[in-house]
């Protein structure tokens, strides 16, 4: 039998728990997620590093268009996996967050207060009748005044803060890599190797050739950078070929 089968039809309403306390919708949400192109978050001492695999629908394909990395602010990007469309608008209405914050208190928006804000927005979706979950969790990855950090979203608006991150159908072979291979003192350079190493990992896996993104957020500019697919294929040789 499915795990997600709902005797007396639990699964039909948002506004329902079952009676062992579930909520089915949350459920078939977190299964979307599940299944997406992995991400990753990794907080070094000198900044973060967002990654993320890309499955390749053409060879028609722009090469800079990204569906799964975004720059929610100059000091702030985030990674996605799920419903693309679901979460173009949790990152837009992340940007006007960060922007009024701007606007009203003249500084950059803290990583967990923006964090927290589209964790209420999805959190709000998982209690009215007539809506759905939004299908998507959102690894959000800084440096503001509290220093480099990391959080990832789940689909019932929870968030927990992280010194690395991995979501999507890669995530067990990526944590497994991080377990052993993660150091709080790592510095940028070799988080942006880790991060690499850790998705080669998860897709070679599945026997799949998906393109790799990766986004640095430097403590030092405070200043979003997207790696172009040259720097990324430059750290993608130095570790395969150590490997050897």
């Amino acid at each position: 039998m499915s795990i997600f089968a709902a005797p007396g039809a639990y699964d039909r309403a948002i506004t329902v728990f079952s009676p062992d306390g579930r909520l089915f919708q949350v459920e078939y949400a977190l299964e979307t997620v599940n299944r997406g192109a992995t991400i990753l978050g990794i907080v070094s001492s000198a900044g973060v590093v967002l990654g993320a695999e890309e499955r390749i629908e053409s060879n028609l394909q722009d090469p800079d268009f990204t569906l799964k990395l975004f720059e929610v602010d100059d000091h702030l990007g985030a990674a996605v996996v799920g419903l693309s469309s679901d979460a173009r608008v949790l990152i837009d209405q992340a940007r006007i967050y960060a922007q009024s914050n701007k606007l009203m208190y003249d500084e950059p928006i803290d990583i967990e207060i923006l964090t927290k804000r589209v964790g209420d927005i999805k959190q709000l979706y998982t209690q009215h009748a007539g809506v759905r979950p939004f299908g998507v969790s959102i690894i959000f990855g800084g440096v503001d005044k509290t220093g480099n950090r990391t959080f990832a979203t789940h689909p019932s608006g929870s968030y927990r803060g992280y010194k690395a991150v991995a979501v999507g159908i890669g995530r067990e072979a990526v944590e497994n890599i991080l377990k052993a291979e993660y150091k709080e003192e790592i510095d940028l350079d070799s988080a942006i190797k880790l991060a690499i190493k850790c998705l080669i990992t998860s897709f070679k896996a599945r026997e799949e050739t998906p393109r790799i993104k990766i986004t640095v957020i430097p403590s030092a500019t405070k200043k979003l950078k997207i790696l172009s697919d040259k720097e990324i294929e430059t750290y993608q040789r130095g570790i395969e070929g150590s490997e050897v």
